[in-house]
Order: C-alpha cells, then structure tokens, then sequence
C-alpha cells in the first residue's frame, strides 16, 4: 500500500512512517518543516533502507497538494499535520483554527479529487474535556476546552459528517493521550522547538542539560502523591496502534474511534523518577502552584482498541523513560546536529 503520512518528518510522523516502510508499504511523507526537520527522513531511511518520498508542502497549499497526489497513487492518508501546543493556542487560536481545521478540509478536498477515501487521523484525549469521568471512553460526550483542542474535534465532526455524507469513505479517529519515549535505537525521537509543552521532553532537556530544573505545577491534587497524573503511552506503541488501524479500516467503510493508551494513570513524580532511573541520578525539580486549566487526572479506556484491532501497549514507563533518554543523550540538541 502507498500511503501519504502528513506531518511524517514530525515526532509521531517519523515513528510511524518507520513502522510503515518496515511492514512493507510504500511512504510518502509531506511536511512544511514549520516545527520538525528532515533529519528525522534522513534517519528513518537509515533505519529501514527504504527512502520516503518527501514533499515539503503546506496543506494549506492546494494545488502543491494536488501536484503530490496527482505524482503519486495514494491508497490511504495518515493524518498527522497540526499545530500542537494546547497553551499557544490559547493565544494564537486563528492561527490554530486556519492551519488544523482548514488545513484538514484542503487535504480532505485533495483526497477527494484524487478518488482516496481512506484516512486515520491524529485527533485527541483533549477532546473529553473537563467534564467526563475517567477512564475515557469513545461513547462519551465531547467538549473540548481549549482552541487546540475544539480543532480536533471539529476536525473529527468534518469526518463524521463525511463518512455519513458518502458512504465509500473509511476513517479511523484516533484519540490518544501522552505520546512519549523514541525508537530504540536512540536515532529519532522527539525535539520540540523552544522551551517544551510535555513533561517528559522538559525533564529531558534537565536531564542533558539545557533547562535547570523541572517545575511541577500542583503538589496539592486528590493524587496518591499529589501531583497530577496522566496516561502515558510508548510512541512505538503509538505508531503501531495507526498501522492497526489501517489494517482494520481497509476493508471496512465507516467512521470509527478508538482511544489510544494504557489505561494507566501515571503521576508527574512517579514519572520524574522513572526517568532518574534511566539517567542514574536525582534531577533538580520544584513543586509550585497549579497551572490553569490541568486535570487533576486522566487516561483511557483502550478496551475497544484492544477488541477491534488486537492493538494494547506493550511498554513499560521505564521503557519509555529509557528510550527517551538514549535518544536525548545522544542527540542533546535535538536534529540540530544531524
């Protein structure tokens, strides 16, 4: 199968693109390199022997979207392209609103005129909002609370109402929770631009390094040990959970969710420490008061996945920290030194 990864040169992208190319499907990757670099390309090719095509193409871009699939036969999209950060899209919620939403519409367009009706798309946990009861499950209501959020979900309602609309189409929506880790051999791996948003690549950059401590926001929840908890999910785990999906969905017309995680809550601290196991030492952190708008605690009900697709997490929090770590350690600057 050839299959058209958007956002491919990016964290989750690359993984999956990996994951593809090692199972013997063809990969065409576009990205605007607005928050990733081509290394990660570079390195999955050398990883598998197989070299991807790459597009840098916006998807905002209609007729260079148009060129990459009119150049190619695209069985199916995987659809990762999206700005990511829920705190700045508080602040710059247009430019959240234009990129994911009407980005997803110009590439649906595209897929359309194309005659491909097959897309898995990268939604969200932050689509349950603040409003439902853990663990997370995909008959719940949705609402989500933030503009980076509500783009994933009306991404999603631009789907359902496609798949209704037309019958031929099979889409798989993908809400997952806290992608961490990096391929074991330490060659990609995750490297956010600036200061990051996720916990795991901050305690990171203190671990290398870069930042001098890791600030905890809220010491004082309903936890066992006070500090907010998450579900955390391997990002090998991750990619394979979008290969499942597609195996699944191939065949299959209609509009499908499925929660990617572990259905385990982990804490800020249990996860702090997990990842001073993998270093060998303490790392500096300070406990300070809660950040506006955090959960106290959320992960997921991931039994569907686990019926429909044979699909569960396979790797521990150490794992993930360990992986996480090699790949820090040996590229401390992110591609920078690629």
């Amino acid at each position: 199968m050839k299959v058209l990864v958007t956002g491919g040169s990016g964290y989750i992208g690359s993984h999956t693109a990996l994951l593809l190319l090692e199972a013997g499907h063809e990969v065409v990757v576009v990205d605007n390199l607005s928050n990733s670099s081509k290394e990660s390309i570079n390195r999955v090719a050398e990883l598998t022997g197989k070299e991807p095509s790459f597009h840098q193409v916006d998807l905002l871009d209609e007729a260079a979207l148009a060129q990459v699939f009119a150049e190619h036969n695209i069985d199916a999209v995987i659809h990762f392209a999206g700005l990511k950060a829920v705190g700045e899209s508080s602040i710059i919620p247009l430019a959240y609103y234009h990129n994911n939403v009407a980005g997803s519409i110009s590439l649906l367009r595209a897929m359309e005129a194309a005659g491909v009706r097959t897309i898995i798309f990268s939604s969200s946990a932050t689509v349950y909002g603040d409003g439902n009861s853990i663990p997370y499950v995909e008959k719940m209501e949705i609402g989500a609370t933030n503009p980076y959020g509500r783009t994933k979900e009306m991404v999603e309602d631009i789907l359902n109402d496609l798949g209704t609309a037309d019958s031929s189409w099979r889409i798989a929506l993908l809400r997952y929770f806290n992608p961490v880790g990096a391929h074991p051999s330490g060659r990609i791996g995750e490297d956010p631009l600036g200061i990051p948003n996720n916990l795991v690549p901050f305690i990171a950059q203190v671990a290398v390094g870069r930042r001098e401590k890791l600030m905890v926001f809220g010491g004082d929840y309903e936890t066992p040990d006070g500090t907010a908890q998450r579900d955390y999910i391997h990002v090998m785990d991750l990619a394979a959970g979008h290969l499942a999906a597609l195996d699944y969905v191939n065949d299959k017309a209609g509009v499908y969710r499925w929660n990617l995680g572990s259905g385990v809550g982990t804490s800020v601290l249990e996860m702090l420490h997990a990842f001073e196991r993998a270093v060998g030492h303490d790392l500096p952190y300070e406990i300070t008061g809660r950040r506006a708008g955090d959960l106290p605690a959320f992960w997921a009900d991931a039994s569907s996945a686990l019926a429909d697709l044979g699909w569960s997490t396979t790797k521990t929090v150490d794992q993930m920290c360990e992986d996480h770590w090699r790949w820090q350690h040996n590229n401390p600057n992110g591609y920078q030194e690629g």
